[in-house]
């Protein structure tokens, strides 16, 4: 965890110079390609998936390790052929459990996350889950464990193929013209992210579009038709932490109200989106159907909900790159409280975005949360600068942050009831 802490360190401020350039080379180009609260949203998801790996969250049914001692046939001597073969054979098990992902309803849930976005961008593909605990696409890496690949050449590869995934989340890069023909490209990637009919679960491929030529996905951008961006079913909020669970929610929700048993169990299992009629009629969801006519999300922000937005994420992201960069000295259960303060900062901000009542009740748990740390581990040293020790830093925070949302939610509801009067 210390390594992937660190190699997320360098990683974390690059990704955002370049969510940066994309930005102002859109502006340039005459381009929108970038809301205030959309951006806020994606990179808080970004912050809460690796807190989510900071706490090791996770069962792992089979270890790949276990796979490669009892299923290795195979002794290749060439490390570097090693490595060319783990990032294929992470490729290709990368193909099916996103298509999976697309196809069963159980499954939908840990990648809804990713698609929630109504806009196209760099910071998007930070959108990445916490709510998948458990492993079970296991099975996929069986042919990397037959061939002998060592799990520490997988652990190199892992992450390394993450990143890679990152660059083509853009609408300022066109067709490039060969390599549309071998990796998958921000045009394949703007068809797998839209809603239009013609473009719904295509290019599931993570590096290389011939798995998706080769097995049946594969869809060109059209010109004549601009791609649509989200989800077919509308997410409506910009809480990630909400958005992650929304569609598990549904599932328990219609799985305890249909009335049928075979449905009960069904529903897990069928293509992702489908729903019993009785719960259909009973609980209707939002659904778009003409992607032509779909509204984006909007929750009408003042400017000064903005400005304290973008602070509240700075303010995160930097404790959280000071939290990364001490993580081999923390005490455990610090470490856990302390990434669980950060997640009721976020559901609070992100909330509070949303102009919802849920950020006041997450505002005054995350001053009850600064409390406890503080007696219980005797502080927040790590936090602590020249100027100003670390409690006395997070007791600030959490007072200002916590008045700040009091102020903006009575003045939305001010507002609300004068223009009703």
């Amino acid at each position: 965890m210390e390594s992937y802490a660190q190699v997320l360190s360098y990683a974390i401020p690059g990704f955002v110079l370049l969510i940066a350039l994309e930005s102002i080379f859109a502006r340039w180009k005459g381009m929108q390609v970038n809301t205030p609260m959309d951006t806020i949203s994606s990179l808080s998801s970004g912050v809460t998936n690796t807190l989510k790996a900071l706490l090791g969250i996770g069962i792992v049914i089979v270890s790949y390790t276990w796979l490669e001692r009892h299923l290795g046939v195979f002794d290749i001597k060439s490390s570097l052929l090693l490595y060319v073969l783990a990032f294929i054979g992470h490729d290709f098990a990368g193909y099916w459990s996103h298509r999976f992902n697309h196809v069963f309803n159980v499954f939908w849930n840990r990648h809804i996350i990713h698609h929630s976005s109504e806009e196209f961008n760099l910071s998007c593909a930070l959108r990445q889950e916490i709510s998948a605990f458990v492993g079970v696409y296991f099975v996929l890496y069986t042919p990397m464990a037959v061939l002998g690949i060592p799990p520490d050449v997988v652990a190199v590869v892992a992450p390394l193929h993450l990143f890679a995934q990152f660059w083509y989340h853009t609408r300022v890069i066109n067709k490039m013209g060969f390599l549309e023909h071998i990796i998958v490209t921000p045009s394949h990637h703007r068809v797998h992210h839209a809603i239009n009919p013609e473009y719904i679960d295509k290019n599931f491929s993570e590096i290389f579009i011939l798995w998706d030529k080769w097995f049946g996905t594969f869809q060109p951008e059209l010109e004549d038709v601009p791609a649509v961006y989200g989800t077919k079913r509308p997410a409506g909020t910009w809480n990630p932490i909400i958005i992650n669970f929304m569609h598990l929610a549904m599932l328990f929700r219609d799985a305890l109200y249909t009335k049928r048993w075979w449905d009960k169990i069904r529903i897990w299992f069928m293509p992702t989106g489908w729903r019993p009629e009785d719960v259909r009629a009973r609980f209707p969801v939002e659904s778009i159907d003409d992607v032509w006519s779909r509204k984006k999300y909007d929750s009408q922000p003042s400017r000064l909900l903005i400005g304290i937005s973008w602070v509240q994420l700075v303010f995160v992201n930097v404790l959280l790159y000071v939290l990364m960069t001490q993580l081999g000295s923390l005490n455990a259960s610090f470490l856990v409280w302390t990434v669980l303060f950060f997640f009721v900062a976020i559901f609070a901000y992100t909330s509070l975005m949303d102009g919802h009542w849920m950020a006041i009740p997450a505002e005054i748990l995350k001053l009850f949360m600064v409390g406890f740390i503080a007696m219980q581990f005797g502080g927040f040293s790590i936090f602590n600068t020249q100027m100003i020790s670390g409690t006395y830093l997070m007791t600030i925070y959490a007072v200002i942050s916590t008045c700040f949302t009091v102020y903006i939610l009575w003045q939305r509801n001010a507002l609300k009831l004068n223009r009703a009067l």
